[in-house]
């Protein structure tokens, strides 16, 4: 998937860089090889733009899918699991909770950022652009809704339970009622029916995983009184937080 990206500095200059990894000047200390000089994680969320318009269901089945097979084709799983883990976390913006996951994993990001990492035996790991923030051009969609199939109602709502979610937006809990084979899609449209919380800014994570939209609540495994972390990113629709404006043209 080739990609350019473009930063502006503050002469207002353009930087390209090719390929989908974000590049800095390296430092006179970096050396080749296995030692490589590491940078703290950035704390700024990358501005993208698609070159074909995406809906949020299409971007999660295209991170799904990079994170299914990445680990079948170079590195370590463990290590892919804990850049899933910190990227999900960066992506929250919490990035202390992804620094901490980095180190220890032993991970070093030469660049500060998480398109281009290492592992401690000097393995290269790249991930995509697409896996790391929101394009600009994400295409919402009606409803909040992804497909018919994946919002409608169960045949059999199986037994009434109740979900124990932290929202991260407010670090309250909140317990929701549900029923179990409801899916994770359908139990987020309750919490947007009952917090106010847009269903398509919801990302669930139970021990560490996350929760796809068309998952069943009794597949979860979630054990009663166990807490759903809830991650709010509403990045994609306010940009002017951000404190990076970094534009990339994705190809298809």
């Amino acid at each position: 998937m080739g990609a350019c990206v473009c930063r502006m500095n503050p002469d207002n200059e353009t930087m390209s860089v090719s390929s989908a990894s974000i590049s800095r000047p390296p430092s006179a200390g970096i050396a080749l090889g296995a030692s490589r000089k590491n940078r703290p994680l950035c704390h700024e969320t990358i501005r993208w733009r698609s070159d074909v318009p995406l809906t949020e269901g299409q971007l999660r089945s295209k991170r799904d899918e990079f994170w299914d097979t990445a680990p079948a084709f170079d590195g370590r799983k463990e290590i892919w699991d804990a850049l899933r883990a910190a990227t999900n976390a960066a992506e929250g913006l919490d990035f202390q909770m992804a620094q901490a996951i980095l180190d220890g994993a032993n991970v070093s990001v030469p660049n500060g950022y998480l398109t281009e990492c290492y592992d401690e035996l000097g393995t290269q790991y790249k991930v995509p652009i697409y896996c790391l923030s929101y394009p600009i051009n994400i295409v919402k969609e009606e409803n909040g809704r992804d497909s018919p199939a994946e919002y409608s109602e169960p045949v059999d709502g199986g037994t009434e339970i109740f979900l124990k979610l932290r929202i991260s937006s407010s670090m309250t809990d909140v317990k929701l009622p549900v029923y179990s084979k409801d899916t994770v899609g359908q139990c987020k449209k309750k919490l947007q029916a009952t917090e106010g919380v847009d269903a398509c800014c919801q990302r669930w994570f139970y021990s560490g995983k996350l929760l796809g939209d068309k998952v069943p609540i009794d597949e979860c495994s979630i054990h009663q009184g166990y807490v759903v972390q809830v991650i709010i990113n509403t990045e994609h629709y306010n940009h002017d937080n951000s404190t990076s404006t970094v534009h990339m043209s994705l190809a298809s």
